[in-house]
């Protein structure tokens, strides 16, 4: 299995572990309260960790002051080390989140390393004053960058979410990539609009992430609009045929996708559908709880979805156990059905509350989902899948169908 082949859990280890909203020079060893919860992880069936900041920074991870450094709010190196190698002891993976368009204010570098305005103050990222934005022209940032993908892959790390990607030319990418050192390690972008295709080819990354797909899942859900999601994963089968794209229903900058959801019935739908087609997936810890929370455009806006979380999962509340639940079913059908890492998906019936969608590659799943208010037969085949009176869906409900 290789690392595309991964079902991630993401975690925003300053929030989890209810590290203070800003850096000192205290080490306070929290980082290994995560230790805690891969069991959790095992469990639920991911087999990657999937690790936001983890180093140094002034607030929220994404502002960093030194990129070989652990964040003082987590731990030190040493605490580093322990959660890989516990990682390794369940089989997960771990990828490392690394911002690389930008740094804070108090990062300590030689001047020529930012990007300057025309009036030759200090380039920000996206108006925020506090968030300096790097200059990838010059060849010191780019052996930098370099120089920490590598340093933390030579750690343990078995890959690089890459922030802000979109902001970054992608030459940039192709000419930092440690590929010959590490020829296994996962490289994906945030990519929020355009030519995912063309970014991927152009930086030479493995993924980006796929939020024109995020966005139609929920959307057309809420809307009772299905063609929307069919134009998306026609769409989404285009980006198939160049590279595998990293899917998710929630992460730790968007409102979490059970608040996100006018009816929380569709739950599962939003779910069945990350798990039924091609993609790397995520599940962002909390969702899998059918934790809430509403991401607002404000200072501490994000506070909301990153919450702490208890010392260990025995002390979740008891109503997220059916969520749990759910995910365990649809990502055990996932991790049986590999392919469908790079598989595609046709829509064969489709209404406004209505969709089938066959998903195919070394194998096949069907998958139904009823938005109306009353059951509806599928006019579909579901030869060779197997099921209880598979082809007719009650009110809100969904059906995927696998082989025997």
């Amino acid at each position: 299995m290789t690392v595309d082949d991964t079902i991630w859990w993401q975690v925003y280890p300053l929030g989890f572990t209810g590290a203070e909203q800003t850096s000192g020079t205290t080490v306070v060893h929290r980082l290994g309260r995560l230790t805690n919860w891969l069991d959790y992880v095992v469990d639920l069936g991911c087999t990657g960790l999937l690790l936001g900041p983890v180093f140094a920074s002034e607030t929220h991870g994404y502002d960093t002051v030194d990129h070989f450094r652990i964040d003082p709010r987590l731990g030190d190196d040493a605490d580093f080390d322990r959660l890989v190698a516990e990682a390794r002891k369940r089989g997960l993976r771990v990828a490392l989140d690394g911002v690389f368009n930008h740094v804070a204010r108090s990062f300590d570098a030689p001047p020529e390393w930012f990007r300057r305005r025309a009036d030759g103050s200090l380039a920000t990222f996206e108006g925020h004053g506090h968030l300096v934005a790097l200059d990838h022209s010059q060849p010191a940032v780019a052996q930098y960058v370099k120089n920490v993908l590598s340093h933390w892959l030579g750690r343990g790390a078995d890959g690089w979410r890459l922030d802000a990607a979109y902001a970054v030319p992608p030459e940039f990418w192709r000419a930092v990539l440690p590929r010959e050192e590490f020829p296994e390690a996962w490289f994906f972008g945030e990519v929020i609009h355009g030519d995912y295709a063309g970014y991927v080819a152009a930086s030479g990354l493995d993924s980006v992430t796929q939020y024109e797909l995020w966005k139609a899942i929920w959307s057309s859900l809420n809307d009772g609009n299905l063609y929307e999601l069919a134009h998306a994963l026609e769409r989404h089968d285009a980006l198939l045929d160049t590279f595998v794209p990293q899917t998710f229903v929630g992460n730790h900058d968007v409102t979490r996708i059970a608040t996100q959801l006018v009816d929380e019935r569709h739950l599962g739908h939003a779910l069945a559908i990350l798990v039924a087609v091609g993609g790397v997936p995520s599940v962002y810890s909390g969702d899998e709880q059918a934790f809430h929370g509403l991401k607002e455009d404000r200072a501490g806006g994000d506070d909301a979805i990153r919450p702490a979380f208890p010392e260990t999962p025995a002390e979740l509340a008891p109503d997220g156990l059916s969520t749990y639940r759910l995910h365990q079913e649809l990502i055990g059908v996932r991790r049986r059905n590999a392919w469908l890492t790079r598989a595609r998906t046709k829509v064969e019936h489709l209404t406004n509350e209505t969709i089938a969608l066959r998903t195919t590659g070394d194998g096949e799943v069907l998958l139904l989902l009823n938005l109306s208010d009353s059951p509806r037969k599928f006019p579909v085949s579901a030869a060779g899948l197997t099921a209880d009176d598979p082809l007719v869906v009650p009110a809100h409900d969904w059906r995927l169908l696998t082989g025997p």
